[in-house]
């Protein structure tokens, strides 16, 4: 780049289904913690953007859900995000693993073959397969998508983030930073105490728990070097507000100080924390939740 005096800013959104290490490479190239992530599909629900900043580079990345045929107004509402996403990018990461197959959701690889904005194809988990699987699928994603330029990743190894990330740079339009320079992220502090919580739901249950689960913050307060916090977590029925809770509140005390002990470390402060459990029946259907819970 001979303009170094030229700023460069954009969106850089990140799509691709689920599982496949969309928020382990955000988080990786951000260098925070902002996106959930575990080995169970649906992790992410919201768009969540985390912010790079250099001297005259702003890249916003943007992490949205994994791509999927709806069930559910949640799920409805969710891909409206990805739909959204695929609008209005600059650079579009389009993320795939080596495990996956190549053919998964071809409506979304017609989409892009669609657009115009420049495709930055990541084939992540290289650390899984060998040299000659994954020449074979680079082969495979140049016939797909013929304009899409091709990167064999581990997002978890870190290794040939670099090379994506130069690429990034060299991509974005000229253009003034579109957040202030000190900001790491559009989500504010009550957001990743709830994604704190959620997320330690998400590991610590199976089945259909993490999916019945949302996470509210009713009070977040800040007194004397400490965060004190209020969170409801909503579930769909009584039964899984009983599972929630455990015996003798057991497993809602292991959300409640796991939870804690993550905030503590992103907040770097002390943290006071109170859980409590409500039902509210099939929330993920009814639009008036949906919306006092922030996915419409």
């Amino acid at each position: 780049m001979n303009n170094t005096h030229v700023h460069r800013s954009g969106f850089v959104n990140i799509i691709g289904n689920p599982n496949v290490g969309k928020s382990t490479l955000m988080n990786a190239l951000v260098g925070e913690k902002l996106s959930i992530v575990t080995s169970k599909a649906q992790t992410t629900r919201h768009r969540i953007m985390g912010i790079v900043n250099g001297d005259n580079y702003q890249i916003v990345y943007s992490d949205t859900p994994g791509i999927l045929r709806p069930n559910y107004k949640l799920q409805e509402q969710m891909m409206e995000v990805v739909e959204t996403a695929i609008g209005d990018a600059d650079i579009i990461l389009y993320v795939t693993d080596v495990v996956e197959s190549i053919d998964k959701n071809k409506t979304y690889i017609e989409k892009l073959q669609q657009i115009d904005s420049p495709i930055l194809l990541v084939i992540n988990k290289i650390d899984l397969s060998n040299q000659e699987v994954l020449e074979l699928m680079v082969e495979q994603w140049r016939t797909l998508l013929p304009k899409a330029e091709i990167f064999p990743i581990s997002a978890l190894e870190k290794f040939n983030l670099n090379n994506v990330f130069s690429r990034i740079i060299a991509l974005l339009p000229p253009s003034p930073p579109w957040y202030d320079k000190d900001v790491f992220t559009d989500r504010n502090l009550r957001f990743f105490a709830s994604e704190i919580i959620r997320e330690k739901i998400l590991t610590l249950y199976s089945k259909e728990i993490p999916y019945a689960t949302q996470v509210v913050i009713n009070q977040f307060k800040e007194s004397d070097q400490m965060y004190h916090i209020e969170a409801v977590i909503y579930v769909m029925r009584d039964s899984q507000k009983g599972i929630l809770i455990g015996a003798g509140g057991k497993m809602l005390k292991k959300v409640g100080t796991q939870a804690r002990i993550d905030m503590e470390s992103f907040f770097d402060r002390k943290v006071f924390l109170q859980l409590f459990v409500k039902v509210a029946a099939d929330w993920r259907e009814d639009k008036r939740k949906l919306k006092q819970f922030g996915y419409i």
